[in-house]
């Protein structure tokens, strides 16, 4: 009996021994894993492999004491933000404010908001582009700086054929001044954001990312709502989403130079990611007309056009006396007096057929020739149909607002 005693009491006595040694074991090995932490953390930060800015403080906890705190900040300046800062102060809201009906409390409205861009200051004077439609009808137009001051604008200008309009500003607040890029050198699948107010200013200087999704797209435009293409706007498309308000945004490039004008969307239920904008090198010359002048100065002709395929056939052969060959082309309805056309013996009825030996089909074809192609005083080669025989004859054009 005794000997079980001690027999039990030295297993007692070896398992303590044994326990203590564990327990030695484990502090140390806590202890050496402690320190090897404290001094790698000092190593990683210093060899930025955390890319983190350590901000210790205090925190005080409900019984009063205190717990140190860290707080973690990472640095995501790029290449993005850069482009973004660069600009987005020059990038304003613009109000149309129209009298209002009999009916409406208050003697004015608000009719709508868009988007500017300021992209000159001079003669303590700014100058923003936006776009036509933004400022169409305004009896009043308020601009909405970045930091919330309004201050009011005059139309310098507009052009509803580009859909661009130049304002004019009291220069003194602004100080942020656009960059122009060169929208020519853009290429499918480069990044640009689009920065404007969407859907009012509510969210202004909203700013989305994309990429250049196309380039040179052919948009046909309904100008009067007559149902029939009166022009076909050149674009550049883009999935930057650009939304009702955005429009006389900025579409930047990565190096936060405006390389387009936000102007439009494809707006269907089953349309995703398809926005326009108005390439910058096509802005610049209008822009400059309507600073300069108030318009734009084009060449003009002095005529009034009908398409052929919308005459029947009937008059195409009797009163035309066209070929049966030819079923396109563009009638002269009517000659203003003293105009080129009439100088260069064009009559009413005839059908121009050919430009500058460029096949013309239609008005759109005419007007694309003569707006883009041509300047006032240049002279233009015009083959017709008289009485069913072709002719030729050369315009010299002159500014379409002397006529």
């Amino acid at each position: 009996m005794g000997y079980y005693d001690d027999h039990y009491q030295g297993r007692n006595n070896e398992t303590k021994s044994r326990k203590g040694g564990y327990l030695l074991a484990s502090f140390v090995g806590v202890l050496l894993g402690a320190m090897l932490v404290i001094v790698a953390i000092p190593q990683l930060v210093d060899l930025d492999v955390l890319p983190y800015q350590l901000d210790e403080q205090s925190q005080q906890t409900e019984n009063g004491s205190n717990i140190p705190v860290q707080q973690f900040s990472y640095d995501i300046t790029s290449d993005v933000t850069k482009a973004v800062e660069k600009t987005s102060a020059a990038v304003v809201g613009i109000t149309n404010i129209q009298s209002a009906n009999f009916w409406s409390i208050g003697d004015q409205q608000e009719a709508g908001t868009g988007s500017g861009v300021i992209y000159k200051k001079a003669g303590g004077k700014a100058y923003i582009v936006t776009n036509y439609h933004v400022i169409e009808g305004a009896d009043q137009l308020e601009v909405t700086l970045e930091d919330g001051t309004k201050i009011p604008a005059v139309i310098r200008g507009g052009d509803i054929w580009t859909d661009l309009a130049v304002l004019e500003v009291d220069g003194s607040q602004i100080e942020t001044v656009a960059e122009f890029g060169n929208s020519d050198l853009l290429k499918p699948g480069e990044p640009v954001m689009a920065i404007g107010n969407p859907l009012g200013l509510e969210f202004s200087g909203s700013v989305t990312q994309g990429i250049i999704s196309g380039l040179e797209r052919t948009i046909p435009v309904d100008l009067n709502g007559d149902g029939y293409e009166d022009w076909q706007a050149e674009v550049i498309q883009t999935d930057a989403a650009i939304n009702p308000g955005n429009s006389g945004g900025a579409l930047v490039n990565i190096a936060g130079q405006v390389v387009g004008i936000n102007s439009m969307k494809i707006a269907q239920s089953a349309v995703e990611g398809i926005g326009f904008a108005i390439p910058i090198n096509t802005a610049i010359p209008v822009i400059e007309d309507l600073e300069r002048y108030g318009e734009v100065k084009r060449p003009a002709m002095g005529v009034t056009l009908r398409n052929v395929n919308e005459i029947s056939a009937y008059h195409q052969q009797e009163t035309l006396k066209l070929p049966k060959d030819v079923t396109e082309g563009v009638v002269i309805e009517r000659i203003v007096p003293n105009s080129p056309a009439e100088h260069a013996g064009l009559q009413e009825l005839d059908v121009i057929v050919e430009l500058d030996g460029e096949k013309i089909d239609n008005i759109l074809d005419l007007r694309k020739h003569l707006y883009i192609e041509k300047e006032v005083g240049d002279e233009m080669k015009v083959k017709f149909y008289r009485n069913g025989k072709l002719q030729e004859t050369t315009i010299k054009l002159t500014d379409e607002s002397s006529l």
